[in-house]
């Protein structure tokens, strides 16, 4: 395992995060106003320039280094530096005695403080001279005796740095990133990776580790421990890290007892991880309700999927679930299925897969009923499929015809796809496929979206597609009781044409079923003024009518109803109180017998005196 780090992994005490908000605003961030100007241009060799105001600390660039990044507070830099004074004099080097570089944690640990600010700048490999004021040294620095009244030099080049992250935020899992990934990937929940591990105790004895070939499993699952899983999640594909893993994302205070041949591990113990991050299988939910689920075995060439509408081929083998094979497409010598997508050529869940892949993309699709076959039983092939089966394919992408994007169409073409996908919608919705055909009407308009292109001629004739697509769009909405949709689409029809009668009546419709009773009369009333004798708005003013006539009545009986609870909850307050006045009065006779016998007992005193007698001293005249 140690050769996919190639680097040795420091103790944990030397572990922290740059991200830890408590350890960086105390110990940090008073300390740094940061750079003069963050905008300023790239300094060229040779150049000097202020880059913290505050301590006046001077960057001069002798060398460039590699790449764009540089390191972070919290990061592990590994540096040669050469501290002088303005003569010359060497006061501290790291190339002396051996002539090993420093390596420590950036604005933590007490090294070469007063240039912190300075190395946050540089790049890997990037040499430079800063310069620090004499008032800011304060007769030390790194312990070493500085003369009075001297300015001090530091020659300074960044050999490298590790990236620390606290992923929890608590100090619980600290990630060092020992070697960068090549591409900037990173797993979902629902992904299956395959890592490889080794997992230690404090004293460096393993407790955990891969075969050589690395484990694959599904994130959301887990895996080993709970830390393991969310620092997957912060990882890249092919980036090795350093794992130290407090107790409460480990083991615990159980531990772990020993096995497969690797020993216990003690309760509370914490471990450090040797992590990379091999592959991804990138898993996708398609429907939203995990109904057709994605996985992708091979990634496919270049960015282009599908889509909906375009000739695909595609070959596969399709299974139930207990592996039985019930078809096969393009294999063993067959040709490939060439299928339109969303033209319901094949299941819907199949048909939503193809859609979404690349050429040369391989994957695993696990359709459920609902985008299956349903509740039928379904000869096949190979073997039946009986009723509310979910289905598995293996498909692999052949070939797809992408078509034309309307920014790579003539106008021509444009509007003659547009009347093309406007008529599909039609047709869908003649066969009450409301969802799909409103896929359909919004296509069109894409394909027709003003953009200053069309001629005049051209123009009306678009104008004129564009409301029949909005108007016909709105008609599906109503179908499927998107009422604010539907509200939006009348809404920019009659933008356009503001006395359109049918959209004036579909936005009606909208307003009654949200209830907004006041704009539904309103259009109904604007549409009564272009078409009086229309017998269809005349029916809704009548719905309309009698619907507001049966709100009023409910609101009526409920304000009935509120104001009988109040006569009754009045009623209850006046009962009770009454009750208790003759409750009170009662207390009050008993009292005051009580009282009299008392004075008689006392040999004809007064009740003035009794009370005087009984009270306690402080009450007492």
């Amino acid at each position: 395992m140690s050769s996919i780090f190639g680097r040795v992994i420091s103790s944990a005490s030397a572990l922290a995060c740059r991200n830890n908000p408590n350890e960086l605003d105390d110990e940090l961030f008073e300390e740094e106003p940061g750079e003069e100007i963050e905008s300023a241009p790239p300094l060229k060799i040779g150049q000097e320039r202020v880059i913290n105001k505050k301590t006046q600390l001077k960057k001069k660039l002798l060398k460039l280094g590699l790449g764009w990044e540089s390191p972070e507070f919290g990061d592990e830099v590994t540096l040669h530096y050469v501290g002088t004074l303005l003569d010359g004099t060497k006061f501290d080097s790291s190339r002396d005695e051996g002539g090993e570089p420093l390596s420590f944690k950036l604005g933590h640990d007490k090294y070469l403080e007063g240039i912190n600010d300075g190395i946050i700048t540089m790049k890997k490999g990037e040499v430079s001279l800063f310069t620090l004021p004499f008032d800011y040294c304060n007769g030390t620095i790194n312990g070493k005796e500085i003369p009075p009244n001297c300015d001090i030099q530091y020659e300074v080049e960044l050999v490298s740095w590790i990236s620390v992250v606290d992923i929890c935020k608590d100090g619980g899992i600290i990630k060092r990133i020992l070697e960068k990934p090549e591409r900037n990937e990173q797993p979902g929940d629902l992904d299956d990776v395959l890592v490889k591990y080794r997992v230690m105790l404090g004293d460096g004895s393993v407790v955990a580790e891969t075969p050589e070939e690395g484990v694959e499993f599904q994130i959301n699952d887990g895996h080993f421990c709970p830390a393991l899983p969310k620092a997957i999640k912060t990882m890249k594909r092919g980036e090795c890290v350093n794992l130290l893993v407090q107790a409460q994302y480990a083991f615990g205070e159980k531990g772990r007892d020993a096995n497969h041949g690797f020993p216990a591990i003690p309760s509370n113990s914490t471990l450090t991880v040797d992590l990379k991050l091999i592959s991804i299988k990138h898993v996708i939910d398609l429907t939203g309700d995990s109904k057709v689920i994605k996985k992708i075995l091979k990634e496919g060439e270049g960015s282009h999927t599908a889509d909906e509408g375009s000739p695909v081929m595609i070959r596969y083998t399709a299974k139930l679930e207990d592996n039985t094979v019930f078809e096969k497409k393009g294999l063993d010598g067959d040709l490939p299925l060439e299928f339109i997508t969303d033209e319901e050529q094949v299941i819907a869940g199949l048909d939503l897969a193809a859609a979404t892949m690349k050429k040369g993309e391989l994957a695993i699709v696990t359709v459920k009923p609902e985008y299956g076959f349903g509740s039928a039983e379904v000869k096949k092939d190979l073997a039946i499929v009986p009723p509310c089966s979910t289905v598995i394919y293996e498909v692999e992408m052949v070939d797809f015809t992408k078509a034309k994007a309307p920014r790579e169409m003539s106008n021509c073409e444009k509007i003659e796809t547009a009347e093309k996908k406007k008529e599909e919608g039609n047709t869908l919705f003649k066969s009450g496929k409301y969802q799909k055909a409103s896929k359909r009407y919004d296509k069109a308009v894409d394909y027709i979206t003003v953009d200053g292109t069309f001629w005049d001629d051209e123009q009306q004739h678009v104008d004129a597609l564009r409301v029949l697509c909005w108007l016909n769009h709105a008609a599906c909405c109503l179908k499927l009781n998107n009422y604010p949709e539907a509200i939006e689409l009348c809404s920019k029809v009659l933008d356009v044409e503001y006395h359109n009668v049918k959209a004036l009546y579909r936005r009606a419709q909208g307003y009654m079923k949200t209830a907004d009773f006041d704009l539904s009369e309103l259009d109904i009333n604007k549409a009564l003024e272009v078409d009086p004798d229309n017998r269809e708005i005349k029916i809704l003013h009548k719905t309309l009518e009698q619907l507001r006539s049966e709100s009023n009545k409910g609101d009526a009986k409920l304000y009935t109803n509120m104001l009988t609870r109040m006569r009754e909850d009045s009623t209850v307050v006046s009962k009770r109180q009454k009750v208790e006045k003759a409750e009170a009065e009662e207390r009050s006779e008993v009292a005051q017998k009580e009282i009299e016998q008392a004075a008689g007992s006392l040999g004809g005193a007064d009740v003035e005196q009794t009370m005087n007698i009984s009270a306690p001293p402080q009450c007492r005249s």
